[in-house]
Order: structure tokens, then sequence, then C-alpha cells
């Protein structure tokens, strides 16, 4: 891949996109569930999404220092 190729600019969006989408579902859940069950596996769910995004924001930038050396 070329420094800066569409996939590596694709790869970091999604992982942005994700990080801030994990967020909203926790917050969503913390205000909307009243059930502690619900609330809690909603906010489970919202770190997952993170923690997807978070891998994918980690994993384009190793692409782009590998390919600048």
């Amino acid at each position: 891949m070329a420094l800066g190729s569409p996939d590596d600019s694709v790869m970091k969006l999604a992982g942005f996109l994700l990080l801030v989408s994990g967020w909203g579902i926790a917050l969503i859940a913390v205000a909307i569930l009243a059930s502690g069950l619900a609330r809690s596996c909603f906010v489970l769910a919202g770190l997952g999404v993170e923690i997807l995004g978070l891998v994918l924001v980690v994993r384009s930038h190793p692409l782009l220092r590998a390919e600048r050396r």
C-alpha cells in the first residue's frame, strides 16, 4: 500500500466513527434504560464498539510508520 492510500484513510475514519458511536450507545443506554441489567448490557456493547474502533485506529497507524522507513 502506498503512503496515505484510501484504505488507510477509510480504516482510520471507520475507527474514529466507531469510537464516537460506542460513546453514543453507552450514554443513551444510561439515559433511557431503567433496568440495571439492560443498561449494563448496552454499556458493555458500547464498550465493545469502542474497543473495535480503537483497534482499527491503532492498526491503521503502524502501516503508515512502516512505509515511511
